[in-house]
């Protein structure tokens, strides 16, 4: 063990002195604030100067102790990036600037209201199923037009139904079916005009489709919606212009059992016959025959709606 480790007393050499930094001849460093150069980290960044640094730097400068050009040499440190940032920040906020103006001032979206809305949605849906439902009816229109001769013997034997349904409730076809024969035989009065009407009439509302009134004499007249009663002489009835003899015989196609209630009703025709001494006489016709025909009316005011 040397003379050093035994004055450390740790058995380690003493640690050499540092060099100081030695001036242009090899002298030390003469400044008294001169760091150690073990002190110095090379990683340590460099220190910005200050704003009196700056100042204090600057003070043989053009513009004085002001500072102001070193605040402007930092300002030179940024970077293109930056500027693109900044740029990018500057157009977003004006977009968004005129994009909540236009909303702000849109007539349009102030005006318009959720029940609008609403009532445009629904108006727009029934007219889709308005045009649907005749989009529809055309299509079977068309099939029907397409079907060749089967649609038009459908079509020529639905119009032959129609006038001859037609023709029997104007008088001008005879008609058979069940239905009932309605004998009056007048008693102490004869049979009037208004008897045989109020007859007719409760006949038709029991639901008659084709009637016609008989005289003694076997002459026969159609009753139809515009046939008309009046009383002739001697007891005779005149009806659509033309007199008939008692006894009087109404001839009717129907339901007999409806219409023989509706005639049998109390207070009702029979019971008012009965009353004036007069008797009425129904008959079930499992085939009643209306074979009287009544000429065609030939209309000089009523036309049909187009």
């Amino acid at each position: 063990m040397s003379e050093e480790q035994r004055e450390t007393g740790t058995g380690w050499p003493r640690p050499e002195a540092p060099v100081r930094p030695q001036g242009p001849a090899g002298e030390p460093d003469p400044r008294p604030e001169a760091p150690d150069p073990d002190e110095i980290s090379p990683l340590a960044p460099e220190s910005e100067p200050s704003v009196e640094d700056a100042g204090s730097s600057g003070a043989g400068s053009p513009e004085g102790s002001s500072g102001v050009p070193a605040l402007f040499g930092v300002g030179r440190r940024l970077t293109s990036a930056g500027a693109m940032i900044a740029l990018l920040l500057g157009l977003l906020g004006f977009t968004l600037v005129v994009q909540l103006r236009t909303t702000s001032t849109d007539p349009t979206s102030a005006a318009t209201r959720q029940e609008d809305l609403v009532r445009i949605f629904s108006d727009l849906d029934s007219r889709e199923k308005r045009l649907r439902q005749d989009i529809e009816s055309l299509e079977e229109s068309q099939r029907q037009l397409r079907s060749g001769e089967q649609g038009r013997q459908a079509a020529l034997e639905e119009a032959t139904r129609r006038a001859d349904e037609l023709g029997i409730l104007a008088g001008t076809l005879p008609a058979r079916g069940p239905g009932l024969s309605v004998r009056f035989e007048a008693g102490s009065k004869p049979i009037s005009a208004y008897r045989i009407l109020d007859a007719v009439q409760e006949l038709r509302g029991a639901g008659a489709e084709a009637m016609q009134v008989s005289g003694g004499d076997g002459a026969s007249v159609r009753v139809i919606a515009s046939t008309y009663f009046l009383d002739g002489g001697d007891g005779a009835l005149v009806v659509d212009g033309r007199p008939l003899k008692g006894p009087f015989t109404i001839t009717v196609i129907g339901d007999s059992t409806t219409m023989a209630t509706a005639l049998k009703i109390p207070g009702g025709v029979a019971a008012s016959v009965a009353g004036d001494g007069g008797n009425v006489i129904v008959e079930d016709r499992e085939v009643a025959e209306v074979s009287a025909l009544h000429a065609p009316v030939k209309l000089e005011h009523a036309r049909p709606v187009s």
